[in-house]
């Protein structure tokens, strides 16, 4: 049973093969200022995203094409569904809240962990397959180190694991024949970190640089794992989504895209082999804006990559 506890451990020496995709298709041209934040739902099989600075959350039916958005009064940056309730654990601008799309007119707080930071908002997040949700603050200028690395857990404790980052995002996670592999990207300075992840305490330790990025990479935003364990990873700036060998870090395949700012990835689809992806508008001139007609819209391409469904949040 031991595939079962982990479903991310590769096969003892296993190469990773080289991605096949199809081509890229838009799906939703919503022209979303900062799109992020995609979740498949299994259960509802439809896909939620955000676009941060609007303050929207949106939710997408493929099968009938029903388009549903909801508007905050602050930014909604990140989501994961609830396993013993139904609804979602949100990111708002200052930290945890659940909310219910079919039942709640407003987010509930759960709690705040940093209101001393007033110049940071919440970004990037997901929870970790024992249902804790992982979720990165960052300044909102995109400037200080100021954002930080915290893990949610179920029975409300909140534990900051780092600290010192511009902007982050991530994270995620990914077995690697040396234990489960948690990976966080440092956004503004280009580099994405691993660190040693332990299952059974939520913790994490011995952080190391995994790839620093060039500049005409872009800047390494959003990113998922796939059955196989391979990272795949949003450039900002960049144009593309890449997907990498776990341990050593090689490209092993890149998917283009016809806008430059593109934001996180996620798999989805009844067959979880169709590969998500959002972008963004923001701070583009009207120039940019004219050769990106698209900037700011979610995108699908078929591949034959399976992922791994979204762990709900425990609680």
């Amino acid at each position: 049973m031991h595939h079962l506890d982990n479903p991310l451990q590769p096969l003892a020496g296993a190469a990773f093969a080289t991605p096949v995709a199809g081509a890229v298709r838009c799906v939703q041209a919503l022209g979303c200022e900062l799109g992020e934040g995609l979740l498949w739902s299994v259960r509802e099989q439809a896909l939620y995203w955000v676009d941060i600075l609007a303050c929207h959350l949106h939710r997408w039916d493929p099968a009938s094409g029903a388009l549903q958005r909801w508007t905050f009064a602050e930014e909604i940056s990140a989501l994961a569904e609830r396993a013993q309730a139904p609804g979602l654990i949100v990111t708002l601008r200052r930290g945890f809240a659940l909310f219910d799309p079919a039942t709640d007119a407003v987010p509930r707080y759960l709690h705040q962990p940093e209101p001393e930071r007033l110049g940071n908002r919440f970004n990037d997040g997901k929870c970790d397959a024992q249902g804790r949700f992982w979720a990165g603050s960052m300044d909102f200028a995109c400037e200080a180190p100021t954002g930080a690395l915290y893990r949610y857990d179920p029975d409300g404790r909140c534990t900051r694991h780092d600290d010192g980052f511009a902007v982050t995002n991530g994270p995620t996670w990914s077995g690697t024949g040396q234990g489960t592999a948690m990976y966080f990207n440092a956004t503004i300075e280009g580099n994405t970190y691993r660190y040693d992840s332990d299952p059974a305490t939520g913790t994490v330790s011995n952080k190391t640089l995994w790839k620093h990025w060039l500049p005409e990479d872009g800047l390494p935003d959003g990113m998922t794992t796939d059955a196989q364990g391979r990272v795949w990873i949003a450039h900002w700036g960049g144009w593309c989504v890449t997907c990498h060998d776990p341990v050593t870090a090689a490209e092993l395949g890149r998917v283009t895209l016809p806008v430059s700012q593109v934001t996180t990835c996620a798999f989805g689809g009844a067959d979880l082999r169709t590969l998500f992806i959002t972008s963004a508008r923001v701070g583009l001139t009207p120039e940019q804006l004219a050769a990106e007609p698209l900037a700011g819209a979610l995108f699908a391409v078929d591949t034959d990559s399976l992922g791994l469904p979204a762990h709900p949040f425990g609680g």
